[in-house]
């Protein structure tokens, strides 16, 4: 399996090469469109070679549906939190109770009356 994950990123970093070698020209970035840039008398613009304006682009792209991802998955995150959390409560309060049972009984008599699969 590690041998199909290098040549897959091999292969992607070829692909990535290509496009890059393919797209070096260079595009200027404009911070607003022309006719709104007068209005504010602000003309602020940037070239860079394509490839970086893809790369940069996708980049963009990945950290925000990450983000998005993140704060769509919160309500599931802090739900299963507060099972958790409710599960570690009931599991105190089972062997409180069970030590409130047990505590006249012989320890023979006490580990007996465990369920399958727990150790005192």
């Amino acid at each position: 399996m590690r041998y199909i994950r290098y040549a897959f990123l091999a292969i992607l970093a070829a692909i990535l090469v290509c496009v890059a070698l393919a797209n070096r020209s260079m595009v200027t970035l404009q911070l607003l469109p022309p006719d709104v840039a007068t209005l504010f008398g602000v003309q602020y613009g940037v070239s860079l070679p394509l490839f970086l304006v893809i790369f940069i682009g996708i980049v963009a792209g990945l950290l925000i549906g990450f983000v998005w991802e993140w704060l769509r998955e919160h309500k599931h995150r802090s739900a299963a939190a507060r099972r958790e959390a409710e599960a570690r409560r009931l599991e105190r309060e089972l062997k409180r109770t069970r030590a409130e049972r047990d505590q006249g009984k012989d320890e023979v008599l006490a580990i007996l009356d465990q369920p399958r699969g727990q150790k005192a």
